[in-house]
């Protein structure tokens, strides 16, 4: 008797993003302690483009053909002896290093957390990986409110999540972005401020009273800019610019990623105090295309990949 198999994208090389293909994989095994999860919307990051191509993060144990992706939304297919809080059929959102563009997912049941009604697939399949580490960095920089966060990226992934995650907590928050994005980072709750020669200045003009601490999500030596505005640079983070935070003695930040934060971000969208913006969506079959789209890094938002067919 055959094996039961599952559409997945994955690679067999590193290379640009042609290596990435669709192809039938064997379904993953569960564990006593996993559930397997029919995927229906996995999210496109930066990092699967890193990994795809070779630039390794640390943590990343690559075996080919290698699936990508760190997050999903999805349906239990299936559960381990001992987990006893899902069931067959519950609609859950969660989080994984690697294997998330594919139709199934196996996946500790400590990583999943039930999709509340009220959030679309879409956005419960994006939320996780910008969501939690937005999340991870106002904690790690001990943001407080009535003080002013300064976002480079701001349009992004984590900036999208980080402006209104901050404003939240009663932040003022000051984005830079290209200028295309200006409006859209308004739209979030920040003052918008252009990339480019003259940046320095502008951001002085945007925060009159200072800026309290800075999270840079776009890298390109933004770190330069921003010691000069920020006094302690253990307020300063950066997610893209690991080397240059070093060299100036910034925070070099990653995400902590947990089911209680994921819950807490998902029932912010549910009542509308959080929004996921999906600014392109991309089935299966085009997850090279996928890669493409962020590899521009002038996007704003999340792009996510549509695995299952539930999902309009």
């Amino acid at each position: 008797m055959n094996a039961p198999t599952m559409r997945a994208a994955a690679f067999d090389e590193f290379g640009d993003a042609d290596v990435l293909r669709t192809r039938e994989l064997p379904r993953p095994p569960y564990g006593p302690t996993e559930v397997l999860v029919r995927v229906a919307v996995a999210g496109v990051q930066p990092v699967d483009v890193a990994v795809r191509s070779g630039a390794l993060p640390p943590w990343a144990d690559i075996t080919f053909p290698q699936v990508v992706g760190n997050e999903f939304a999805g349906t239990v297919e299936a559960v381990g002896a001992d987990v006893h809080d899902f069931a067959v059929g519950d609609e859950v959102a969660g989080f994984r290093v690697l294997g998330c563009y594919a139709e199934f997912v196996a996946v500790p049941a400590t990583q999943v957390v039930r999709k509340p009604a009220g959030v679309d697939w879409r956005a419960a399949g994006t939320l996780s990986a910008s969501g939690q580490t937005a999340h991870t960095a106002l904690e790690a920089l001990a943001a407080t409110a009535g003080e002013t966060l300064l976002v480079h990226g701001a349009a992004g992934g984590v900036g999208t999540m980080l402006v209104q995650l901050a404003r939240a907590r009663g932040l003022a928050v000051v984005g830079t972005a290209g200028a295309a994005n200006q409006e859209y980072v308004r739209s979030l709750g920040a003052t918008p401020v252009r990339y480019g020669d003259g940046q320095l200045d502008r951001i002085r003009a945007a925060a009159p009273g200072g800026i309290d601490l800075a999270l840079d999500a776009a890298g390109h030596g933004n770190l330069r800019t921003t010691v000069e505005l920020v006094a302690d640079r253990g307020r300063i983070g950066t997610i893209a610019d690991f080397d240059l935070a070093g060299e100036l003695g910034c925070r070099q930040l990653r995400s902590d990623r947990s089911a209680a934060r994921l819950t807490e971000l998902l029932a912010r969208c549910a009542d509308g105090t959080l929004r996921v913006t999906i600014r392109a969506a991309y089935e299966l079959e085009r997850a090279a295309d996928a890669h493409r789209d962020v590899e521009t890094g002038h996007g704003y938002g999340k792009v996510a990949l549509l695995v299952g067919n539930q999902v309009p």
